[in-house]
């Protein structure tokens, strides 16, 4: 049996072989490497291109190292492949991804971008940031998250870690996905996609963490902006061309949504003269949402666990659904 795996973690990733004694590892650099060595490969690690499967006759499983797999299932080559399992990282960037999502709804709530502005200007003044009557009245424009209303759009693996994080600091989290009406105990309600719009109006934030697949492209768009709260705050860190971004850019004009935090966008990389860059209620990543000093080390466990599954003839652990997209 002959397996090949891209080289993610130098001068250690040949200790993968460890858990499959008889396996003849193969290391390779990148991805054309790869294919020069698939003819005889009975499964790849880490890397898929078209050259792959067209190389790849024996080839009977791909391990990803991405959770987002709609490049992949659309490569040319691959509907000929039918027996060909197809395993990714669904769930290794779920505990950066969470933190990247609930840190971006606490700054846009404490306003700690405004802060940022008036630190590099030496300027101390708390209106633009409480707004101009914080001690009487209604008192501070900073919103508190603890009670109010977070709708995870996508109960994956992202929103899952999304929606424990909220719950733990005091949030009411209702959801969305896919296959069911059955979520963890910390979410109160979970909802089909079709029942997304009775969803929309309860919320403060909404994280939308989708995969890209037919049903879910252009998804949050113009329809979906009417239902928000003009108070509610937008994050997304799913796949960018689930929201129609001409939506999302008059959404924030018109005041249909209080900000954005935006990890994802369609396209990308974001063009340097888009209007989102200057938008004052717009916080922007560029697609890290996900990593941290921890994802690697989880992605070694995945990767080492399916491969002594493969060669001990196991079912694999994060096997793609191709009909679904995820």
């Amino acid at each position: 049996m002959k397996v090949v795996v891209a080289d993610l973690w130098p001068g250690r990733t040949a200790e993968l072989a460890e858990v499959a004694p008889g396996v003849d590892l193969v290391v390779v650099g990148d991805g054309q490497a790869a294919a020069a060595e698939a003819h005889d490969a009975d499964a790849i690690l880490g890397v898929l291109n078209a050259d792959i499967l067209a190389a790849g006759d024996r080839l009977r499983w791909v391990q990803l190292a991405s959770a987002g797999v709609e490049r992949y299932l659309a490569l040319s080559g691959l509907s000929d492949a039918e027996d060909l399992v197809i395993t990714n990282a669904q769930r290794i960037f779920a505990p950066g991804g969470a933190e990247h999502a609930l840190g971006m709804a606490l700054m846009l709530a404490r306003r700690f971008h405004t802060a940022l502005d008036l630190q590099r200007e030496r300027r101390w003044d708390i209106r633009p940031l409480t707004g101009p009557s914080p001690y009487r009245g209604e008192g501070s424009e900073l919103l508190e998250l603890r009670g109010r209303t977070m709708l995870v759009i996508g109960l994956g693996g992202i929103g899952t870690e999304t929606a424990r994080i909220a719950h733990g600091i005091g949030m009411r989290v209702i959801a969305t996905r896919n296959s069911s009406r059955e979520g963890p105990d910390f979410v109160e309600k979970v909802g089909l996609a079709s029942e997304l719009p009775d969803l929309v109006p309860e919320a403060d934030v909404i994280v939308n963490a989708l995969p890209l697949t037919p049903e879910t492209e252009g998804l949050v768009d113009d329809a979906f902006f009417e239902l928000t709260r003009p108070t509610a705050l937008y994050i997304t860190l799913g796949r960018g061309r689930t929201t129609n971004t001409g939506a999302l850019v008059r959404a924030l004009r018109e005041g249909r949504i209080a900000g954005a935090g935006l990890d994802v966008v369609d396209p990308e990389p974001l063009p340097p003269d888009h209007v989102l860059w200057s938008m004052p209620n717009v916080i922007i990543t560029p697609h890290l949402g996900g990593d941290s000093d921890e994802h690697m080390e989880r992605m070694w466990i995945l990767f080492r666990e399916n491969l002594r599954r493969f060669a001990a003839g196991e079912p694999l652990l994060a096997v793609v659904n191709r009909e679904r997209g995820y």
